[in-house]
């Protein structure tokens, strides 16, 4: 619920949303990637900006890629991503 109401850039609401104009695609079409970008802007999303991203932003989005990939073999996690 909350990635589909929370600000994500100036005046950009939603995951959806944010999907659409940073990357010109559905958020279930974003690389993880594109994803951990969008993440990377939290908490502060009029701070950090998703494109272009700066040092800082491909730091972060590396970090939470490397999370996702820690994750990943965990089964309740595996359950929550192959939901259709």
């Amino acid at each position: 619920m909350y990635l589909n109401v929370i600000e994500m850039g100036d005046g950009i609401f939603g995951l959806e949303r944010a999907a659409n104009i940073y990357f010109n695609k559905k958020a279930k079409d974003l690389t993880q990637n594109e994803a951990a970008l969008i993440a990377a802007c939290l908490p502060n999303p009029k701070r950090y900006k998703v494109k272009p991203p700066s040092r800082y932003m491909t730091n972060r989005a590396q970090k939470i890629m490397q999370q996702m990939r820690f994750l990943a073999p965990d089964e309740e996690i595996k359950k929550l991503v192959n939901r259709k």
